[in-house]
């Protein structure tokens, strides 16, 4: 099991930058990919970024190069720095952790809402 705690959301105007944070705990070992994710209201979730404990990193087109994905590794954490935020970016953020295991879905956290106002 992995317990996942978030956070870092809240309301922001566009332009603005926010950081989520996201700390695991539990049977965490070996390769393992941990990401951000969100949901707006009437849409499907979404990946918007994932970084694997060895440092490879993936985002969507709609966050390069406003978004950055990092992780402390010795601190089981991961965070979303998210810089020149958009309205359309307003969703609940929810980190995922996938390992050996769990890789078909994995753990989720209770999510975060993020909220760019125009």
């Amino acid at each position: 099991q992995v317990q996942l705690v978030e956070s870092g959301g809240g309301l922001v105007q566009a332009g603005g930058s926010l950081r989520l944070s996201c700390a695991a705990s539990g049977s965490i070992f070996g390769i393992n990919v941990m990401g951000w994710y969100r949901q707006a209201p009437g849409k499907q979730r979404e990946v918007v970024a994932t970084m694997t404990s060895i440092g490879v990193s993936n985002y969507i087109d709609s966050v390069k190069g406003r978004f950055t994905i990092s992780r402390d590794n010795r601190a089981n954490t991961v965070y979303l720095q998210m810089n020149s935020l958009k309205p359309e970016d307003t969703a609940v953020y929810y980190c995922n952790y996938k390992g050996p295991g769990s890789w078909a879905d994995g753990y989720w956290g209770q999510g975060t809402q993020v909220t760019v106002s125009s």
